[in-house]
């Protein structure tokens, strides 16, 4: 499985040593802020990667020549707005004290059950080749796009009211849409054998057998799960997510498809130890009640009303932070009558950073309101393809 990834390899803009004041040897590779963002900075090297990103993301949804010319100058003008508002929502989310960790790690742990790959080192490095950029720099995109999405639900998303007569009226129009695959949803509670000896092994598979008689004996399966569990599920509760036929690896698939709600499977045997699976639920195929599709037309009516209120949102936040642009660049976004321009242009000269400290603080990808986990196809509330 390859990434859509919107981060592409950029043409570094470095400047002169010898412009910007430095010794030819000096070993400080320097970059120009243009804009600063409370405690943060955007720089010209930021930019120019974004502007980069863009033009290959461009090219790659198939954009050349006129169209390609149109796209580019109609989303570019906007690429300092958008990593502003990105900031400012950031910093936001972390004066809030929300909390996404779990999100972020259920995410994980569902794209490395997709990519097959069960040791961490090679996992790494899948997602290095896939994304263009570090485990460690993915995971921290990752944080960032869950903190944006959860500052914008709840500072803003709460108060968008969508009726029941809104919601009545779009599925009937839009039945076609929801007709729907048979799916079984699931959770999980891994036993590891990793790294473990004969008499490990066994005993791991002791303890699976007795946590499966628990469950079936109806002792919770989510607290089982976060008490023994060693999949990186365990905090949310084992909870997986659905499966359409053939997501599955087979053995699994035999083992649940038929159970009824609520049945829990004795242990599994797998590659890296013993799993144990809950069935949550299991939707027949055909057309989805209008309660369970709900959410999904909530979701879907919220993107036309959304987009103003956190454009006005972004706006008041701009009220009051301290924000200054340089000269030559502008905020697509200001808020009207802030006086954001540069201190004394006249007399300052221009300030630097190191490149260092810009690629540990950038971070690279679109904000969008339905905001997509870096460098993939799978959206925020996107699941799991295959197991």
């Amino acid at each position: 499985m390859k990434f859509k990834c919107f981060a592409v390899s950029a043409v570094l803009l470095a400047a002169s040593a010898a412009n910007c004041g430095f010794a030819a040897d000096d070993p400080m590779v320097v970059d120009q802020v243009i804009a600063k963002v409370n405690g943060d900075i955007v720089s010209q090297d930021e930019l120019e990667k974004l502007q980069q990103q863009l033009a290959a993301e461009l090219k790659q949804q198939g954009a050349s020549g006129t169209a390609f010319n149109r796209e580019y100058e109609a989303h570019s003008k906007d690429i300092l707005r958008n990593r502003i508002d990105e900031l400012l929502l950031i910093q936001k989310g972390k004066e809030l004290n929300i909390n996404v960790d779990s999100d972020v790690t259920k995410y994980m742990a569902n794209l490395q059950r997709q990519s097959g790959i069960t040791d961490p080192e090679k996992f790494h490095e899948w997602i290095r080749q896939q994304s263009g950029r570090s485990f460690e720099d993915f995971q921290a995109e990752t944080r960032d796009t869950f903190l944006t999405r959860d500052v914008i639900g709840q500072e803003v998303g709460r108060h968008i009211n969508i009726t029941d007569k809104e919601i009545e009226d779009y599925y009937n129009a839009h039945k076609n849409d929801f007709i729907r695959d048979e799916k079984v949803y699931l959770s999980e509670i891994l036993i590891s054998t990793e790294g473990k000896d004969a008499a490990g092994i066994a005993a791991a598979e002791k303890k699976a057998k007795q946590i499966a008689d628990e469950a079936a004996k109806g002792e919770r399966f989510s607290d089982l799960a976060r008490d023994n569990s060693d999949a990186a599920t365990a905090k949310d509760g084992g909870v997986l997510g659905g499966y359409k036929k053939g997501e599955l690896q087979k053995n699994i698939e035999d083992a649940v498809w038929n159970l009824p709600k609520g049945a829990v499977t004795q242990p599994i045997k797998i590659a890296t130890g013993w799993e144990i699976f809950k069935v949550d639920d299991h939707t027949k195929a055909g057309l989805e009640p209008l309660a369970d599709a709900k959410p999904e037309i909530e979701n879907i009516l919220y993107g036309p009303k959304m987009e103003p209120k956190v454009r006005e949102y972004l706006t008041e936040l701009r009220k009051t932070a301290f924000l200054q642009i340089k000269p030559g660049y502008v905020d697509t976004g200001a808020a009207p009558g802030m006086d954001t321009r540069w201190q004394d242009p006249a007399t300052l000269k221009p300030e630097m950073v190191s490149k260092t400290e810009v690629e540990q603080k950038t971070r690279m990808k679109r904000l969008l309101w339905v905001l997509p986990i870096p460098g993939t196809h799978v959206g925020i509330t996107g699941e799991s393809s295959s197991r």
